[in-house]
């Protein structure tokens, strides 16, 4: 990073080749012995962020690979063309020439851009030749309630225009069920529907009861396959949070302990600081190692971070905070 010390390791800017997962048999033995004790787990997200921060020009560093590991998204009712247009060029460019320059960066962008699959082929057109990859939500997002045909579909055509990446939606009542075979049948044929398209499976983690719940269905869609394993969809009433993050890294800590298979983390949803981005930055590498710390293996969904991250960034080079109306998109 220039100018900028880079204490977390690996290369920040050179792109990485998402894997795959390849998946495997659904063992009901291990999902079964999944327990999680909610109080433990309350107790650790509560002290976490009192025991880990970084300053000064450390954070600056941290706060650049932070924008790097962002889905920046729009998935309102009233998206334009024009909005993902704009969001797009965000993207490309998420900071002004004048702070690349003060820190001492020639360039950067966001690690995706997520919009609705009706959006899919403008935002091709508006990334092409950044590198940009392009993740379209899809299976009846956010309920993931329509016909399984027509989930199906969806992807089919978002893949078809031109997503990189899938973010599709479970059915919660297969989980809330207990019906694992369920889950896994429907997670299979999803990533089956993707082809070489990567897929993010969305957990909807706040509608799921329990934090039990939440790490049988992340088990469960990973032996079906799924490249990532995302906390929600953002509609929910309640979205990413620490408890959820630290129960879903443990899950794929022991995935790749019995598989030896990566897989990648997305927290989406209510993560509106830059504090919160170093939060769950911090949560993985202390949960899963410095490969966790780039975009190949951990992204955050948001659609307003970026400005808080541009205001602290700016405060570092000048000592003042901007108006937030100056950073209107992203």
């Amino acid at each position: 990073m220039a100018q900028i010390s880079d204490p977390i390791g690996g290369d920040s800017l050179i792109p990485h080749e998402l894997q795959r997962n390849p998946g495997q048999h659904l063992d009901l033995d291990w999902v079964q012995s999944l327990v999680v004790n909610r109080s433990a787990v309350e107790r650790r997200a509560d002290t976490f962020p009192k025991r880990r921060t970084v300053k000064k020009e450390w954070q600056a560093a941290w706060l650049i690979r932070a924008i790097e590991c962002i889905d920046l998204t729009t998935l309102s009712g009233d998206d334009t063309t024009g909005n993902v247009h704009r969001l797009c060029m965000k993207a490309r460019n998420p900071l002004s020439g004048e702070l690349l320059e003060s820190l001492g960066i020639e360039s950067v962008h966001t690690g995706a851009v997520c919009v609705y699959h009706q959006y899919v082929s403008d935002a091709v057109r508006f990334l092409k030749g950044s590198g940009i990859p392009v993740a379209a939500v899809s299976t009846g997002f956010p309920a993931g309630l329509s016909p399984f045909k027509q989930r199906l579909e969806e992807i089919h055509h978002s893949v078809s225009d031109g997503a990189d990446e899938i973010d599709i939606v479970i059915t919660r009542s297969h989980v809330l069920r207990g019906d694992w075979d369920a889950l896994y049948d429907e997670m299979k044929a999803f990533r089956e529907a993707c082809g070489e398209a990567h897929v993010k499976a969305i957990l909807a983690t706040g509608e799921l009861g329990t934090l039990t719940n939440v790490a049988r269905a992340s088990a469960v869609c990973m032996m079906a396959g799924a490249d990532f394993i995302k906390t929600s969809t953002g509609k929910e009433p309640v979205n990413a949070t620490l408890p959820y993050a630290f129960v879903m890294a443990r899950l794929i800590r022991e995935y790749q302990e019995r598989t030896g298979a990566k897989i990648g983390f997305k927290p989406a949803g209510g993560i509106r600081t830059a504090k919160q981005s170093l939060d769950y930055l911090m949560l993985m590498k202390d949960e899963l190692g410095d490969d966790w710390l780039s975009p190949h293996l951990f992204r955050i969904g948001a659609s307003t971070l970026l400005a808080d991250i541009e205001r602290q960034l700016e405060h570092y080079i000048s000592g003042r905070y901007s108006a937030f109306n100056r950073h209107p998109m992203g």
